[in-house]
């Protein structure tokens, strides 16, 4: 859960770092569209179901990672753009283990004991 949370921060850093750095388009323009993406993500996959969310951020990461590249960024939102992907993509593969099975489809509802006799 501590990484969906760091998660859920960086996505709020997104969504004001241009405001922040004073940073223009279109490093501003990208992380004002990821930011609320990332946060919001993060928060949904704090729930056990919805863990498998976090590989978005894995893609988010990475675009993150290349965007200073190919979308000519500056050098201060460049720096903030290369951190704020690799940490995205590391907290992405930092997940807890579900203590609960989800899903099953109808066979789940059917109780192996009903079901024998």
């Amino acid at each position: 859960m501590w990484a969906r949370t760091i998660s859920f921060v960086l996505g709020l850093w997104l969504m004001v770092g241009p405001a922040v750095l004073g940073y223009g388009d279109p490093a501003r323009t990208n992380d004002r569209i990821l930011g609320p993406i990332v946060a919001g993500l993060a928060f949904v996959a704090i729930w056990p179901v919805m863990r498998p969310l976090r590989w978005v951020d894995l893609i988010v990461g990475a675009w993150l990672l290349a965007a200073p590249w190919l979308l000519g960024y500056g050098t201060e939102p460049a720096i903030n753009s290369l951190i704020v992907g690799l940490l995205l993509m590391v907290l992405a593969m930092l997940g807890s283990k579900t203590s609960k099975r989800f899903g099953g489809g109808w066979a789940s509802l059917l109780d192996s004991d009903t079901h024998n006799r």
